[in-house]
């Protein structure tokens, strides 16, 4: 009888097999609630990865972590009409508390721009509070219609940035920055994911906001998924909470805004952008373990010895785990670690360690080679950074030959079917766009042929990128 195979074929269901990495990598599961999911250890070491460096290059550029509460009254979101408006559908609204009926109802936090500026507004006092940059790192609640496991759940963990500035040009300059040096540079020399920078038109923009700048990636089937966003908020929230401030020159102004965010989403894109028939691959600097060193069979000296090399490697500053379970087979725990997308696995059995030597094998490229034990600590830092290299290569690669420039609506809406269109956006506008969302198929930003970012929702020469999306 012929073996089944470990996951569904990509070709054959991409989401069917998204879901079977997930759940034979032993990454999360569905929470008990419709929507909710719990993240297992494995899923959650990719996501304390992330928050690390995604932490540190929020701190360089100069945001300080706080936290606010997830209860927020409900009067706060109905003084701002266009954001209550964009969020009404999803609120999950708690009316008892304590055996009792609740005086006013309390939104549980679908983001915290309301609850941020009632503070922002106590805080700022004078332009010498100002540029005031927050970021918190939390759970946020919107009631999802279509769940799925870290693309769309009812509750996520994120981080969201909140800032207040004196002058629309710094808010603007200081969004820009954190869409560039922030989320772009953490999706691309970490996450290995090459992403499209661009503009969302004004009925794709966040709610409240003046303008949205978005990072989307294509995924293994085509379809794109946002990464993060960063949004000039213009003055909409500082006029309805009265965030004002002393100017420089004894005059009163409302303060510029800027939010913010990422999400555990970012685990779905890495699996849907690098994943394969085998399982997940992972970035060598965003793995939680980046190299696993696994005993062949039981031996007394074959145990020492990965033992000892587990120990050389972390030395060597390697995120290592050694497998020395001998009591599983072998065969079944190369398949699991295969499965998780450690970049690099170490075999040794008897006879290697005669010969002074291990398989390498290395997940992201899918080779194995012989290798000389004693050369592993000094090699292994190399190779891992080929490794991220060739995924990064192999993410922009498969995004260009899957995007096609077209110059009609009918055209990108056959493009959308197996990838992404580029279209003027004088040939599409509003009315075209209209016309594709009827099929699912939306806007994910505007792109100037350079690649560069519009200024402005109407600057010349803009191209629209259209896909289906997660």
């Amino acid at each position: 009888m012929a073996k089944a195979p470990v996951l569904t074929p990509r070709a054959e269901d991409f989401p069917r097999w998204y879901q079977d990495v997930i759940n034979k990598a032993e990454l999360a599961d569905n929470g008990p609630v419709r929507g909710t999911m719990v993240i297992r250890p494995y899923g959650y070491g990719l996501w304390e990865r992330m928050q690390s460096e995604m932490d540190a290059r929020i701190k360089r550029a100069g945001a300080q972590n706080a936290y606010f509460p997830m209860f927020i009254p409900q009067h706060y979101l109905t003084r701002e009409a266009e954001h209550v408006e964009g969020f009404a559908p999803e609120l999950a609204v708690v009316t008892h508390g304590g055996g009792k009926q609740l005086d006013e109802p309390v939104v549980v936090r679908p983001t915290s721009e309301t609850i941020v500026n009632e503070y922002f507004s106590k805080w700022v006092q004078s332009y010498r509070d100002l540029p005031l940059l927050i970021n918190q790192w939390a759970n946020v609640v919107r009631w999802e219609k279509r769940p799925r496991t870290f693309l769309r759940t009812t509750e996520f963990l994120w981080q969201e940035g909140h800032t207040a500035h004196a002058t629309y040009e710094e808010a603007r300059a200081y969004a820009a920055m954190i869409h560039r040096d922030v989320y772009q540079n953490f999706m691309e020399e970490i996450l290995a994911i090459s992403v499209v920078p661009g503009r969302k038109t004004p009925d794709e923009r966040f709610a409240g906001a003046i303008n949205t700048l978005t990072l989307e990636a294509m995924m293994g089937d085509g379809k794109a998924l946002q990464l993060g966003t960063s949004h000039e908020l213009g003055q909409n929230f500082a006029k309805a909470f009265d965030t004002d401030f002393l100017t420089d020159t004894g005059g009163r102004a409302h303060v510029w805004q800027t939010s913010w965010g990422s999400t555990t989403r970012m685990v779905g894109g890495l699996i849907m952008v690098h994943g394969d028939d085998n399982g997940l691959r992972i970035p060598p600097r965003v793995a939680a373990v980046q190299v696993v060193v696994l005993a062949v069979k039981e031996d007394e000296a074959v145990l020492a010895k990965v033992r000892e090399l587990g120990e050389q490697l972390r030395a060597a500053g390697l995120r290592v785990t050694v497998d020395d379970r001998v009591d599983t087979p072998f065969g079944r725990r190369s398949v699991d670690w295969e499965l998780k997308g450690v970049p690099l696995r170490i075999e040794v059995g008897p006879r290697d360690l005669e010969n002074g030597s291990c398989v390498l094998v290395r997940r992201i490229r899918g080779e194995k080679t012989p290798a000389t034990l004693s050369s592993l600590a000094a090699t292994i830092p190399a190779i891992l950074e080929e490794d991220q290299a060739l995924l990064l290569r192999q993410s922009a690669e498969f995004r260009n030959a899957r995007t096609l420039d077209v110059d009609s609506v009918e055209q990108a809406h056959e493009a959308a079917a197996t990838g992404w269109a580029r279209i003027p956006w004088a040939k599409l506008g509003a009315q075209g766009a209209a016309a594709l969302a009827e099929h699912g198929i939306t806007v994910r930003c505007l792109v100037l042929p350079d690649g560069s970012v519009p200024d402005s929702d109407d600057a010349p020469d803009s191209l629209a990128i259209v896909a289906r999306a997660y």
